[in-house]
């Protein structure tokens, strides 16, 4: 399939996916036969939709001064559900025909039969447009990326003669959906997505250390590779390496710990975000289930997800079921007020959904999911948190972390941390975890910074198999008595 080059200002969204999916030449599916293939298949559902998309990604990436790899991907497709209370019928294909669609239509079908439902409203419409339609894959020649990650290579190895290893990577996708009911409503998105990352390893007296820093958006390459954004990401790899390289072993046990801004929200998204989302508390497996209007955190803390921020990585116009994205205000000043809602699981549990239906793809169905969830300012600066803390950790980079869903247990590896003596910071330190229970580390919070940060746009969150596009954010945060594993003899 050759490549779409529509733009702002050109057709609509909907008019873009019509000639995707139903205009092109060698379509076999027009739009008619697709409503009404789909308004039959969902006729005795609650709910359920056809979802269309079309997909380019690309991604080239340079290692010690080479190419190692280039990859472009297309990819056309569609998904259709059925909803029958709490059953789901799904099934998928990677062609949009009418042969292909009336076979899912007869499989999917069946969840419903025998049951007597009742059709659930169409998601509100919006005309809401929070990134370019432009397709950013068009917009920069694959010479000019490489020849850029060339140039980053030999400006990072230029800043220090310690470093000994660069590599770069620069990726991006145009993303084109639309989302068919069967009482006829039409939903279309186009979505851009970039990202620059950048690593590098130094070396001094046989030690070895790496730093790494990414960026992106829902924008066009131009964001992520002008020359003061390129440059500030190699910057910053190369001082966390250098930080990593003077760091000394973290020491363990239970300890204050300051998080820093923006990034370490990466904590409060996987401690408590996802035990906020509609499914697991409608079951009753998430640690927060039950608890709606009590006080599940320290005054003071707030916690939103909000898909609606211009241009950032986890926002949608429209989630993948057609309903626009929303601010949803998940606990306020430390009581839980809302979860997050797909559809199903929103009129299971008799409450509005909330724009978090998402999916990776069309052969995935949808699932409440996390947009950019962050922490709202508080009135501490970091030095009043600093000067605060006896002995701790100060953590401002996070490299990875697991959480239990059901009982919110977590542990999280820092990529940069320092060590907080009589309110100073002393030292970097290196191999610190910090382990804890997602609803009890923010009852935990004992000062909420006014410097809230957004991350800088490199988060893929994972559930069931399944990744998205997230982002996350927070002020400076001190937390009491937070366990932290280290690595110190």
């Amino acid at each position: 399939m050759t490549s779409a080059t529509f733009s702002s200002g050109a057709p609509s969204p909907l008019a873009v996916t019509d000639h995707l999916f139903f205009e092109r030449a060698d379509a076999t599916l027009d739009r008619d036969q697709a409503a009404r293939i789909t308004a039959g298949a969902l006729a005795k559902s609650d709910d359920g939709e056809l979802f269309l998309e079309y997909r380019e990604s690309e991604q080239v990436s340079l290692d010690d001064g080479r190419i190692r790899a280039a990859g472009f991907n297309t990819a056309l497709g569609f998904g259709l559900r059925a909803v029958a209370g709490e059953a789901t019928g799904y099934a998928h294909a990677g062609e949009i025909s009418e042969p292909a669609l009336k076979r899912a239509a007869g499989t999917v079908s069946a969840v419903a039969d025998g049951y007597a439902g009742s059709r659930a409203e169409a998601p509100r419409a919006t005309n809401t447009r929070l990134y370019s339609d432009a397709n950013p894959l068009t917009g920069m020649a694959f010479s000019a990326r490489t020849t850029l990650l060339g140039e980053i290579d030999v400006y990072a190895r230029g800043q220090d003669a310690r470093v000994v290893q660069v590599s770069a990577s620069i990726a991006g996708e145009w993303q084109a959906v639309q989302i068919l009911r069967a009482e006829g409503t039409r939903v279309a998105d186009l979505r851009p997505l970039v990202r620059l990352n950048v690593s590098v390893v130094v070396e001094q007296d046989g030690r070895r250390e790496s730093g790494s820093y990414g960026c992106g958006g829902r924008f066009g390459y131009e964001q992520v590779t002008g020359e003061a954004s390129w440059k500030h990401a190699v910057q910053e790899s190369l001082r966390i390496a250098l930080v990593n390289l003077t760091a000394k072993p973290a020491p363990a046990g239970e300890m204050e710990v300051v998080l820093g801004s923006g990034w370490p929200g990466i904590l409060l998204h996987e401690a408590i975000g996802h035990g906020l989302e509609g499914d697991f508390n409608r079951k009753g497996t998430s640690a927060f289930a039950g608890l709606m209007g009590q006080r599940v955190a320290s005054p003071g803390v707030t916690v939103v997800d909000d898909g609606t921020i211009a241009d950032r990585r986890g926002s949608l116009s429209v989630d993948d079921e057609g309903t626009p994205t929303s601010r949803t205000v998940l606990i306020e000043d430390g009581i839980l007020r809302g979860y997050m809602q797909d559809r199903q699981n929103a009129r299971l549990m008799g409450v509005a959904p909330t724009g978090n239906g998402r999916r990776q793809s069309f052969a995935h169905a949808p699932m409440p999911r996390m947009t950019n969830t962050v922490m709202q300012n508080g009135t501490h600066t970091a030095e009043e948190m600093i000067r605060s803390v006896k002995h701790g950790l100060y953590a401002v980079g996070f490299s990875g972390g697991q959480v239990d869903i059901t009982s919110g247990k977590f542990v999280f590896s820092t990529s940069e941390a320092y060590l907080i003596e009589d309110g100073k910071v002393i030292t970097p330190v290196k191999g610190a975890t910090l382990i804890g229970n997602g609803p009890d580390v923010l009852t935990k919070v004992s000062m909420v910074g006014n410097d809230m940060a957004l991350d800088p746009g490199i988060g893929t969150c994972g559930k069931n198999g399944q990744g998205v596009p997230v982002g996350v954010g927070q002020p400076t945060m001190k937390l009491n008595g937070l366990t932290v594993g280290g690595t110190a003899a």
